[in-house]
């Protein structure tokens, strides 16, 4: 049985991934942090174990599992919204941690290391984004992305290890934060609430979070050394259709204010992947149809939330 570790694995795309491992009959092992009042989120399963350690005690991953392990995914990472995102010390540990995980997955025996990245490496670009997209991050969160991951990679040739870099545009699905668009959206429409937005001029690639997690693994199985994939669904729609089809599935009768709120400086209007070398090396093909995807998801948080049925 192949072995897998994951950092940040009570994210939303940790708690997929592990779910898809599980489907590949492979052991899991969950690093969360000490005391997460998520990590009873992590599948209840024969093939998962949890183990407790913070991104800042990394470098001590390695003496609190046992075995050797295949496969090493990295989630794990502070400070990805909000104000923080250009808190330049909180994203310098990050840079940090994510050189201590590849010591951890050298020490593991890994074969190979699988980053998530972020389509912040690259700031406001126009046309597909692809590993040739000149890189320009605006915010700390990416600029240490873009560091990590080319840091990750000069390191894991160091050892040997084969190093996959996932750039990811935007997902959503089950166990998502409440401050994304999506999961915000459909929680004010449960409550009958009337969402405010841009114009949704923006042109948007969006991706299901188990779709998301498929392509993690085929990356690890049959991904590239030195690879640079970007990961999304290959397609763009107005984010305002996104929104539209939220309501249709989750409350029909609501108002929608778009125009209501201004756009964000520096607003990204186009973002869409190019997944021509993720499907050629790995055999990666999105599935999940977003109206589908918002219904799973939707239920996923009336049960969360404890919203009763009519």
């Amino acid at each position: 049985m192949k072995k897998a570790i994951i950092t940040g694995a009570t994210g939303m795309l940790g708690i997929a991934l592990i779910k898809k491992l599980i489907a590949e009959n492979m052991h899991v092992t969950a690093v969360v942090r000490p005391n997460s009042k998520r990590s009873g989120r992590v599948p209840n399963d024969k093939c998962v174990d949890i183990v407790e350690c913070d991104l800042e005690n990394l470098s001590k991953l390695s003496g609190l599992v046992n075995g050797k392990y295949d496969y090493f995914f990295h989630f794990g990472w502070d400070g990805t919204y909000g104000d923080n995102r250009n808190n330049m010390p909180l994203q310098i540990k990050n840079i940090e941690a994510t050189l201590a995980a590849v010591d951890a997955a050298h020490a593991l025996g890994c074969e190979v290391f699988v980053g998530a990245g972020s389509q912040a490496e690259f700031g406001r670009t126009e046309g597909k984004l692809s590993s040739d997209t000149k890189t320009n991050p605006e915010t700390g969160y990416g600029i240490a992305k873009l560091c990590a991951g080319q840091m990750s990679r000069v390191q894991c040739s160091k050892y040997g290890i084969r190093h996959v870099w996932m750039r990811i545009l935007s997902t959503y699905g089950p166990n998502d934060g409440m401050h994304t668009m999506v999961m915000s959206g459909i929680k004010q429409m449960l409550n009958h609430e009337r969402p405010q937005y841009t114009k949704g001029e923006q042109m948007w690639d969006y991706l299901y979070c188990g779709d998301a997690a498929n392509a993690f693994y085929l990356a690890a199985v049959h991904g590239k050394d030195a690879a640079v994939y970007c990961l999304g669904g290959g397609k763009v729609r107005p984010l305002a259709d996104y929104i539209k089809d939220i309501r249709d599935v989750v409350s029909p009768d609501s108002e929608i204010g778009f125009g209501e709120i201004p756009y964000y400086e520096n607003q990204v209007m186009y973002l869409c992947a190019d997944i021509e070398d993720l499907t050629k090396d790995t055999g990666f093909q999105p599935t999940m149809d977003f109206k589908e995807g918002i219904r799973i998801t939707a239920d996923w948080l009336k049960e969360e939330l404890g919203y009763e049925e009519n």
